[in-house]
């Protein structure tokens, strides 16, 4: 039995780390998986290659509506390419519907993982991301109904604000949906990755588990990006796979900055075991 299986997270919360974790595990051979060929085993949802045949015209240049009309036939175009195997479909989109069309296909749906990251790590790592002031980034993450613009590559996102999107894959808790923290990705990385690996079941061994751990660790994403660059880095990124680490909040949000995002996100948070202690 195949379907999509949804790597659900809001942004720079160790999506694309997953899914680099996950080729290693699936495809990877002697050196680290290609961090650009991130396709076959996993996708994403938004990319343009799943909408082009169901537009109206370029993607840059349609509305949100249009590309919500097109949603459900990008999404059955995942599911077929799956066939009987699973595909594993990155989303930063929340578990809503919009313009009358949900963003996430429950209909081809056969589980879902969401990761979560403090969100004091996530203003600091996602400010760099897009290029844009803390302050500016911490009230993007606290608006609500937050969207993306259509781009010439990828459909638009509805990221909700931060606790949003967290409270829409997590409220309901649900034998198909595996949550796994950021945090414990860096700090366990054998238990929480092994864990992925049992709720996915997928048959690997420790050994096998643990060197796609070593082949995808941020030091050698970050020394991949180096060396050949990633192609889904935003153009006015300087680099994609930054620093890596919890905890950055600390020495890089004012204490003004850290109390707007536990106003905003302080019930979530609380939820996930976050605070500024």
């Amino acid at each position: 039995m195949g379907g999509l299986v949804w790597l659900a997270s809001y942004p720079k919360s160790g999506n694309t780390w997953t899914r680099h974790f996950l080729h290693n595990l699936l495809e990877g051979g002697d050196a680290p998986y290609d961090i650009n060929q991130l396709q076959g085993k996993t996708t994403w949802d938004s990319s343009l290659h799943w909408y082009a045949s169901y537009l109206p015209k370029p993607l840059a240049a349609c509305s949100h509506a249009e590309v919500a009309a097109a949603r459900t036939q990008a999404n059955a175009a995942m599911a077929e390419a799956a066939g009987d195997s699973l595909l594993f479909a990155k989303t930063h989109n929340a578990l809503v519907s919009d313009e009358g069309v949900p963003m996430i296909a429950r209909e081809w749906t056969a589980g879902a993982v969401y990761i979560i990251r403090n969100p004091l790590d996530v203003a600091v790592s996602y400010s760099h991301h897009l290029n844009a002031s803390i302050d500016r980034t911490i009230e993007w993450m606290g608006t609500a109904g937050q969207r993306t613009n259509n781009s010439e590559r990828m459909a638009y996102e509805w990221l909700g604000s931060w606790s949003e999107n967290v409270a829409s894959w997590t409220r309901k808790r649900h034998p198909a949906l595996h949550i796994m923290r950021y945090e414990d990705m860096l700090d366990n990385p054998v238990a929480t990755f092994s864990a992925l690996v049992d709720f996915l079941q997928i048959a690997a061994s420790k050994r096998q588990v643990g060197r796609a751990i070593e082949a995808s660790s941020f030091d050698k994403l970050q020394a991949m990006e180096s060396r050949q660059g990633f192609q889904e880095k935003p153009d006015n990124a300087k680099q994609f796979f930054r620093a890596g680490q919890s905890g950055q909040w600390r020495e890089s949000l004012s204490k003004a900055q850290v109390q707007r995002i536990l106003a905003d996100h302080g019930e979530q948070m609380q939820r996930f075991g976050y605070s500024a202690g």
